[in-house]
């Protein structure tokens, strides 16, 4: 008897567990599970615990103008870059900026020592004068010798000779005047300045080092910081849609990173191409960056304004379940009882889902409890969603209109179906 106990306490123990699991289907009533099993909604076996009903939150279907977004991955990139790199070689005397200094296009920040160039110059402009001189002593030459050939005091040949230097002097004083040109620029490239407005980065040479016109790292680097620019990539399905809606007008973008829009702008332009590997199109966006929040080199995710949706009905995107077949939304009849109702959904995004066929604004659906929720259930309406349905309201354009997809999905019609 002793060895029987344990398999008869194991044996009671069995049939008390499955009495328990079971117990729906032993002491329950069977419900209409068929129609909410295939739409993918209620307990698995089509069996609901009797009559009891199913507490539940609802809200009502509204109307709203909805943005419809594209959404892709760019880089920023500066408007402007310039690496500023000496023309002239000699030794830096003076380092006028500060790192990370805001800086206007003409701003002085380098010199090189002078010295030689500024020799090079006088000795040019010397050089000149000189040349100058015995140009005016040559044509006086050449007029005492046109008036004597008149008077056969002079012969032809001496008086056409005086002629020909003259004009050697002219070429020579022209050729001292480009010398001059050269060395005046000389001299002033001897004095660094900001060729755009930018900032400054890292300084790359200090004060005493030798600097030479063939540096390849240059004195410092200048990036234009505002307005910037933002180049991204989209699906080339999306192309015509996007340039049908350029074409009526300038298209709104914004710039995020870690849940903040760090910008806002608009396209720039459209590549003239796509790339073949990816299949993916790069645009290029202006953003003003007044507050500098866009950096060069960052990365962004970037949403693109196609349309808006006008009056469309907009339920909260818990509401919107998937199935077997398609998605669908659980309605709250005048009964209090839930009602299975096939959607199509235009757009959706982290808070709410435009819907484009199956209930119209002010529909109640059901947005929690969902697991002991089928075809028909018994509702119990928690909060202010007890009193039923509520009247549809059109509170503008939303901010949360992204899709969670990108490409061209997002340029689809109001009626179009969600993949």
């Amino acid at each position: 008897m002793k060895r029987l106990l344990p398999w008869l306490i194991f044996i009671l123990i069995t049939a008390f567990l499955a009495i328990f699991v079971y117990s729906d289907r032993i002491f329950g009533t069977s419900g209409r599970g068929g129609d909410a099993a295939g739409m993918g909604g209620g307990p698995p076996g089509g069996f609901r615990r009797g009559d009891q009903a199913v507490s539940a939150e609802t809200k009502p279907a509204r109307l709203e103008n909805v943005p419809v977004w594209l959404s892709g991955v760019g880089t920023v990139q500066a408007f402007n870059t310039a690496t500023v790199r000496a023309q002239v070689s000699g030794r830096l005397i003076e380092v006028n900026y500060h790192e990370g200094q805001d800086v206007k296009a003409g701003d002085v920040l380098a010199r090189i020592d002078p010295v030689l160039y500024q020799a090079a110059y006088d000795e040019a402009v010397a050089k000149k004068a000189q040349d100058e001189a015995l140009l005016a002593n040559a044509r006086r030459d050449a007029a005492r010798y046109s008036s004597l050939v008149g008077q056969n005091y002079s012969s032809q040949l001496e008086t056409d000779a005086a002629k020909s230097k003259v004009q050697q002097y002219e070429a020579q004083v022209k050729q001292d005047q480009a010398a001059i040109d050269t060395a005046r620029a000389n001299l002033d490239y001897a004095t660094i300045r900001a060729p755009i407005d930018g900032r400054t980065g890292i300084r790359q040479l200090d004060t005493g080092n030798l600097v030479t016109s063939g540096d390849s790292t240059g004195i410092v680097v200048i990036t234009q910081l505002r307005p910037i620019s933002v180049v991204f990539t989209l699906p080339e399905s999306a192309v015509s849609d996007i340039l049908d809606a350029q074409a009526k007008a300038a298209l709104p973008l914004q710039a995020q990173a870690g849940g903040r829009v760090l910008g806002e702008g608009s396209v720039a332009v459209i590549d003239n191409q796509i790339d073949q590997t990816t299949g993916t199109v790069k645009i290029k966006g202006t953003f003003p960056n007044d507050e500098n929040r866009l950096w060069p080199g960052q990365f962004v995710n970037v949403k693109l304004r196609l349309k808006t949706l006008e009056n469309a009905v907009v339920v909260p995107s818990a509401a919107v379940q998937q199935g077997a077949n398609g998605a669908f939304v659980y309605r709250v009849t005048p009964e209090k009882t839930a009602s299975i109702v096939s959607v199509k959904v235009v757009q959706e995004g982290e808070k709410d889902a435009v819907i484009g066929e199956g209930i119209a604004a002010g529909d109640v659906v059901v947005t929690s409890g969902f697991s002991n929720l089928q075809d028909g259930s018994k509702l119990k309406l928690e909060g202010n969603e007890a009193s039923g349905t509520a009247p549809a309201q059109n509170s503008g354009e939303r901010k949360n209109g992204e899709r969670r997809g990108k490409g061209a999905d997002a340029a689809k019609p109001e009626g179009a179906a969600r993949p």
